[in-house]
């Protein structure tokens, strides 16, 4: 009997050193390497004619480049609705205003600490009365020494931020009528505490953000 265990135990170690030996060294090809097997040698091989990778379809020319042929389109390929313009106003915070500051007027953090080359506000004639897909254009492929940004921000949020450039341009030259009735310039906001950069400020009761008072 005590050989039998032995004898079983033995077969079992073997059995399962060759699957892991199996596992373990498994029939295929290093990246790039040479292959007897396709008549070009290569082991590397070019996708099925026609693939398309996952959300890489782009049937919407216009969503993706901006531009009707070669001239850049005026108008947004989605409705402006509100979270549409928050989600830009949080996207261009994060990647525009370092160097056109939040309101778009070209003295961001960057520029005001030496930066060669100030970028132009967006509150010029030019920049008023250009199209939204040449600012869609802009942000996707970058101009002069701005660097593109279409790794680090979808299309859909590109979009957006342009959405919320025609807002900050709108904002610059809005009447008390476009407000409607709120005073411009808004008040400054009245706070309790400033905070401190770790903390956020606390704002007085009965005011927003914006320095109004809270309807009742």
């Amino acid at each position: 009997m005590p050989h039998l265990r032995k004898l079983s135990l033995i077969v079992l170690v073997t059995v399962l050193a060759g699957c892991r030996l199996d596992m373990h060294v498994q029939p295929r090809q290093n990246p790039l390497a040479k292959s007897d097997f396709f008549p070009d040698q290569r082991s590397a091989r070019l996708p099925v004619e026609g693939t398309v990778a996952q959300n890489q379809l782009h049937e919407d020319t216009y969503f993706y480049t901006g531009k009707i042929g070669n001239n850049p389109g005026d108008y947004m390929p989605f409705p402006v609705t509100r979270p549409a313009l928050e989600r830009g106003r949080e996207r261009y915070n994060i990647y525009c205003a370092p160097c056109h500051s939040r309101v778009g007027d070209g003295n961001g953090f960057i520029p005001s600490r030496g930066f060669a080359r100030k970028p132009p506000s967006y509150h010029i004639e030019r920049l008023q009365k250009a199209p939204v897909g040449y600012i869609y254009g802009v942000i996707t492929e970058g101009f002069g020494i701005m660097q593109d940004y279409s790794a680090q921000i979808t299309p859909h949020d590109r979009w957006c931020i342009v959405a919320y450039i025609r807002a900050l341009q709108l904002s610059q030259h809005a009447t008390v009528a476009d407000a409607q009735g709120q005073p411009i310039p808004s008040p400054s906001p009245a706070f309790l505490e400033p905070g401190t950069g770790a903390t956020l400020p606390r704002l007085q009761p009965g005011t927003t953000s914006a320095g109004n008072e809270e309807s009742k």
